[in-house]
């Protein structure tokens, strides 16, 4: 079962703002999106759509979680950006913050390729199950638990159809 925690609109609003913010911070210099698939493509669409500065965006595909609720903890590296990001703006856009371990890999390989500047924008950000030290420098949303899915984030493949966020909520047995 699903409980709505944000609505289209919450999340449009909320959009729109981080876009501002990243706007703002950057003046009109170039930035390069890197999208991280599956989760965050409607997120860095949207995102960039709002976004003034000339840009360009990328993808890594990464996983950690496979089919189940919780990170396995290993990192495996699936699609690997095309660009080349040696001093230039770049922007990892992610859809959660959970543990911080994807997060924190994907952020180190990166900045070994020496961008100019490495920034993070999440569009949540779930504190409680933290297990590094990791903060993003654009939060869209921060919660406390609960497995979250819609707008591009799915557990199993299932719901990136939604067009709100909602938390999966396990039904009582009777």
């Amino acid at each position: 079962m699903l409980k709505r925690l944000f609505s289209k609109q919450d999340i449009a609003k909320t959009v729109k703002s981080l876009a501002k913010t990243i706007e703002k911070d950057f003046k009109n210099e170039e930035i390069i999106f890197v999208c991280l698939l599956k989760g965050s493509f409607m997120f860095t669409s949207d995102l960039v759509r709002n976004i003034k500065n000339p840009s360009r965006i990328d993808f890594m595909r990464v996983s950690s979680y496979g089919n189940a609720m919780k990170t396995k903890g290993t990192i495996n590296v699936l699609k690997d950006l095309e660009e080349d990001i040696e001093g230039r703006n770049v922007v990892i856009v992610e859809d959660i913050i959970d543990s911080g371990l994807t997060l924190t890999r994907i952020r180190e390989m990166l900045e070994r390729r020496n961008p100019k500047s490495l920034k993070i924008c999440a569009l949540i950000d779930k504190r409680s199950r933290r297990e590094v030290e990791i903060e993003g420098d654009y939060v869209g949303f921060t919660i406390d638990d609960g497995f979250v899915v819609g707008y591009g984030i799915d557990f199993a493949e299932q719901y990136r159809n939604c067009p709100e966020i909602c938390v999966v909520v396990e039904e009582e047995p009777e």
